[in-house]
């Protein structure tokens, strides 16, 4: 981790979209059914970019300014859609993230599934 991630908190994040969508009355709009596809829809658009290319194509693309810069626009607007989400519902988002790392810990061993799906 570098940059901004070393020095900001979920809460922040968590208020930053707050308070944007605040500005511009969009809680009205804001359904969990709304929000969860617009995580999709946003997710999608990551996807498009990596579209017909390889796994070492894909990540070549990382390595150029242009499109790394349209990946990070992407993957922020997936953020902010899970942030606005677990704002609508009052989901804990570290605590969900920990509960179901440790759910994938049990499910995935590290001794049967390093290395492998």
């Amino acid at each position: 981790m570098s940059g901004m991630d070393e020095r900001t908190t979920v809460r922040e994040l968590r208020r930053m979209v707050e308070r944007f969508v605040r500005e511009r009355d969009w809680e009205q709009f804001h359904t969990p059914k709304n929000l969860s596809m617009g995580m999709a829809v946003e997710a999608a658009e990551l996807m498009e970019l990596f579209q017909w290319h390889d796994a070492a194509g894909s990540a070549a693309l990382m390595t150029r300014p242009r499109p790394r810069r349209a990946a990070q626009e992407e993957l922020a607007d997936v953020m902010i859609y899970c942030l606005a989400f677990a704002n609508r519902t009052g989901i804990d988002v570290a605590g969900a993230i920990r509960s179901k790392l440790a759910k994938n810990r049990r499910k995935y061993p590290v001794r049967r599934f390093r290395g492998r799906f």
